[in-house]
């Protein structure tokens, strides 16, 4: 599997004075992947690609954790074990496709994290979907990864929107709980101001299944990794 990495686009651009700044979303419109990766299939595979986000280009890995429970790609979490907000560490690689080392302007760049709910209120009938569950922001990277640690979580990160627990009601099946690593289109390293949701129902906006993909295009944001879990009530 051979991957183009987008960011090493980011090194050679930056390194130029001609080139002062850039535009991120069209270097990760250059990059490419041969075949899908396991990231991307997964993705697929639960139909997160193209309910939620069209196809991207990863750059990152999305660590997500509790004290009792961690997001891989799909694995089922109870909702008890997810009702504290989590602890999110971006690294920068991806399994499966090549490694490669951030630019200082990329490092730079402040992340942010989000998290749907495409299931609500169930997967079959997906009428309040998507619900916004939390957006916080000014992740930064440092050296090969960013680690929002307790220290950061409680002090550093800005909550656009509260974190609001997982919480599936009874008899809808499993929800797809969908984190999103999202980073400024533009490369800017300047401070985001961004706008925070209407409502969680549809993240304001006023149609069945729109949600996170429409809220970050205003926001002038691309999706650079994701991470998900499955989560349902024990009634079913």
């Amino acid at each position: 599997m051979y991957f183009f990495s987008c960011l090493s686009l980011l090194l050679v651009i930056c390194s130029c004075e001609s080139y002062p700044s850039f535009d991120l979303q069209e270097l990760l419109d250059k990059a490419f992947l041969t075949s899908d990766s396991d990231f991307i299939y997964e993705l697929k595979k639960a139909e997160i690609i193209p309910t939620v986000v069209d196809t991207f280009v990863p750059s990152l890995t999305v660590k997500i954790s509790w004290e009792n429970a961690t997001a891989k790609l799909g694995n089922t979490v109870k909702p008890n074990a997810v009702q504290e907000m989590p602890i999110v560490e971006f690294v920068d690689s991806v399994p499966g496709l090549s490694t490669h080392e951030l630019d200082p302007a990329t490092k730079s760049m402040q992340y942010t994290i989000a998290l749907t709910d495409p299931d609500a209120p169930s997967r079959d009938d997906p009428e309040w979907s998507e619900i916004c569950h939390w957006i916080a922001t000014g992740i930064t990277v440092s050296s090969s990864s960013v680690v929002a640690s307790e220290e950061i979580r409680t002090q550093d990160l800005k909550e656009v929107m509260p974190y609001k627990p997982p919480g599936p009601p009874p008899k809808t099946g499993k929800h797809r709980y969908v984190f999103l690593a999202l980073a400024p289109a533009n490369g800017t390293t300047e401070t985001l101001h961004l706008s925070k949701p209407g409502d969680r129902q549809h993240w304001g906006y006023s149609k069945e299944r729109q949600g996170v993909r429409m809220w970050a295009e205003s926001n002038g944001l691309v999706v650079v990794g994701a991470n998900f879990i499955y989560s349902q009530n024990d009634q079913q």
